[in-house]
């Protein structure tokens, strides 16, 4: 684990929560809703309060800087085979 970039995408989601006066665990949901990938998520809450917070996640619409932001600081590094795959599809490509 990366833990470097763990606290650097933790460092963006509380700038984002604090600019929409959420909390990190809202922001975090609805990113992952905003994923065009990711059709349903699964919500880990003990009490009611973040039962709720996780909820309001759900009417949370991030801005465009936001999820470039978050999109940017958490993208992972290419591995193996994909970034050999990166390096040499230039010159493989057959149309160009």
């Amino acid at each position: 684990m990366d833990r470097e970039r763990g606290h650097d995408v933790l460092d963006v989601l509380r700038a984002v929560a604090a600019r929409h006066e959420g909390s990190v665990p809202r922001v975090a949901l609805a990113w992952l809703l905003a994923q065009p990938a990711v059709t349903s998520v699964i919500v880990g809450a003990r009490r009611e309060d973040q039962l709720t917070d996780n909820i309001d996640a759900s009417g949370l619409a991030l801005t465009e800087q936001d999820l470039r932001e978050l999109d940017k600081v958490s993208v992972l590094a290419p591995s193996y085979p994909n970034w050999i795959q990166q390096l040499f599809a230039p010159a493989r490509d057959v149309n160009g």
